[in-house]
């Protein structure tokens, strides 16, 4: 039976720590209100979800940039639009998922209510199609119709694009989301309602140069520079050389982590596992045997609302977590895998279900290499973050 990763969500400082299973701990913003952190920390992170941050592209760039805004490194998501004329959206771009969806003038949930949502009626390129989406989520879920309309990503014009428009959002828990909807960039096979996805669209309308996009994510609370290329990379943000990973199975992002070592100890992975790398997890998250361990071994200790505290005064002695990937190492260092501004491990357990221990490589590893998704020869890249 396919299942879906939980989608990911940001609530009101940001209750978006990973894709959380249905019973959640306490949130980054219950623990930084406890300490008596969260007025200094909210006043050092404005949120302004309509902001564009800009780089320079030359002249003869053939690629398409689509800047996006990093919340508290726990959420990234960008400005698409929809429509003629064009209605704008906040969106996570994920590499988790498949559907592009948004919130409809069809829905009255709460959720919907406190987000924009699109108006069909407005647009003269909107078609409604006879089919229905429904995606249940850990902590939300949406329905909906499929209709048709012109997408725009990054300048990119998609004709005909096939999206969702929620017409229920049961829950609060989307009603906190710092974004609109989601854009998914995994393969089609996992696309709810068997919808096309947008980069398949944008491949076959041949929209871009080269069949593969490229995150580069900011980390430490920096709001500005994260982006996605589409169609090309930017070597202005990796360093050495990009190494490729193959891709083994075409739902998600899926690899093969060879194994997790700490201070050159196999600590996980001692056979070779399976991993996702995706753009809509925050944390890095494995089995809770290996996570557990590995929570052990970098000093990290347990909370009953299930959170792993560190104490940061001991981060320079602090080990690197190494996940060796298709033959080579790609090392962790503590400032990666620590959230400094609350104190906490940047490692989680979680079971996916359906009877597979998935790795998730998620925006605490994105962070530290640029990485590169090629659905023209179905591999990952991965070179270390500038």
């Amino acid at each position: 039976m396919k299942w879906l990763l939980i989608a990911f969500a940001c609530f009101q400082l940001s209750e978006c720590l990973i894709r959380m299973p249905l019973h959640r701990g306490k949130s980054v913003r219950d623990v930084l209100q406890e300490r008596g952190l969260l007025k200094d920390f909210l006043e050092k992170h404005p949120y302004n979800p309509y902001s564009k941050y800009v780089r320079p592209i030359h002249e003869d760039s053939t690629d398409a940039t689509e800047p996006m805004i990093n919340y508290l490194d726990l959420s990234y998501f960008g400005t698409i639009s929809i429509g003629t004329p064009p209605q704008s959206f906040t969106v996570i771009f994920d590499t988790g998922s498949s559907n592009l969806w948004v919130p409809s003038g069809y829905c009255s949930s709460p959720p919907c209510r406190n987000h924009r949502r699109f108006d069909p009626s407005t647009s003269s390129t909107f078609q409604m199609s006879q089919k229905y989406v429904s995606i249940q989520y850990g902590t939300g879920s949406m329905t909906g119709v499929l209709g048709y309309d012109t997408v725009r990503v990054s300048g990119i014009d998609i004709t005909h694009q096939e999206f969702g428009l929620s017409t229920t959002e049961p829950g609060t828990f989307l009603y906190y989301a710092k974004f609109d909807g989601i854009l998914g960039l995994a393969y089609p096979s996992i696309a709810s309602s068997g919808a096309t996805t947008v980069f398949d669209n944008m491949m076959a309308q041949r929209l871009v140069d080269e069949p593969l996009f490229a995150f580069y994510l900011t980390r430490e609370g920096s709001q500005s520079g994260s982006e996605v290329v589409f169609g090309g990379v930017d070597p202005n943000h990796y360093t050495g050389q990009i190494h490729w990973v193959p891709v083994t199975r075409q739902g998600y992002w899926q690899i093969l982590v060879d194994s997790v070592k700490i201070n050159g100890q196999v600590v996980a992975c001692q056979d070779g596992c399976q991993a996702i790398v995706d753009t809509g997890t925050s944390l890095l998250t494995g089995p809770s045997y290996a996570i557990g361990t590995i929570q052990r071994m970098i000093g990290a200790s347990q909370q009953s609302n299930g959170m792993a505290i560190v104490d940061c005064r001991y981060l320079p002695r602090m080990p690197y977590v190494t996940f060796t990937i298709n033959g080579v190492d790609f090392p962790l260092p503590p400032s990666a895998y620590v959230l400094q501004e609350s104190c906490t491990s940047g490692f989680a357990s979680m079971s996916l279900g359906g009877g597979e221990e998935l790795w998730i490589l998620g925006d605490v590893f994105i962070g530290e290499y640029y990485s590169i998704f090629d659905r023209g020869t179905n591999r990952v890249g991965l070179a270390r973050a500038a």
